[in-house]
């Protein structure tokens, strides 16, 4: 099988980015190659998923026992997913999690570049952060639309998110990533992907009490 010739379930593009990230460490090890077993034990996956999921991108056939090629593999599937071809996108909200976003210099290493910034807040207007020019929101649509951005972040207040959401689909983006609590009503054909660090934060709280709970029942045996 060809990179760009088989179509990965969502779930397995999900997994790309965690072999992209194993890749790399081994390759900065000194591995040349690298076998679908090692990585799955390494990632904590089936082998059988693994193996299946890197030949549906690789160029080239992994080789009994050996493997893949890391170098190769890496490169295929940094095409695959479209890592080699820059991607503007515009962030709207620069609160704390914004500036902490506009300062992430890793995007750029899978095909992300932020553009520009916006807010409602007129003390932001027109200022740099990290060489991110700050403008208004409303001149998100006609900056967009001039600039042929497909994708946005969204990093505003809840209550605030519906409204960017639909200046950004009235600009012509067509992928959000929203950060915001709240689900977006988009037209068909414009994807979401919501970024719940509230519900990861319940979820590590939630496990946490339950291992103090059963503490406590311990302790009292």
């Amino acid at each position: 099988m060809g990179s760009g010739n088989s179509y990965l379930t969502v779930q397995a593009q999900q997994r790309m980015p965690y072999y992209l990230s194993y890749l790399k460490r081994a390759l900065d090890d000194g591995k040349a190659e690298v076998s679908a077993a090692a990585i799955a034990g390494e990632l904590g996956l089936n082998d059988v998923l693994v193996r299946k999921d890197l030949a549906a991108v690789s160029s080239r056939k992994g080789r009994p026992k050996a493997g893949f090629q890391v170098e190769c593999l890496i490169n295929d599937i940094e095409k695959y997913m479209g890592y080699h071809h820059t991607k503007e996108t515009v962030l709207v909200g620069v609160g704390s999690l914004g500036k902490a976003l506009l300062k992430n210099k890793e995007f750029q290493m899978y095909g992300l570049k932020i553009v520009a910034a916006f807010d409602v807040r007129r003390s932001l207007i027109h200022k740099k952060i990290d060489g991110v020019e700050v403008y208004s929101l409303a001149k998100l649509s006609e900056y967009c639309l001039k600039r042929n951005i497909r994708i946005g972040i969204i990093t505003v207040p809840a209550e605030a998110a519906q409204d960017v959401a639909e200046r950004m689909v009235d600009g012509g983006i067509r992928a959000i990533w929203n950060f915001a609590l709240v689900k977006l009503h988009v037209p068909d054909g414009v994807l979401v992907q919501n970024e719940d660090l509230a519900s990861s934060l319940a979820m590590l709280s939630q496990h946490l009490r339950l291992e103090n709970d059963m503490s406590d029942s311990r302790w009292l045996e």
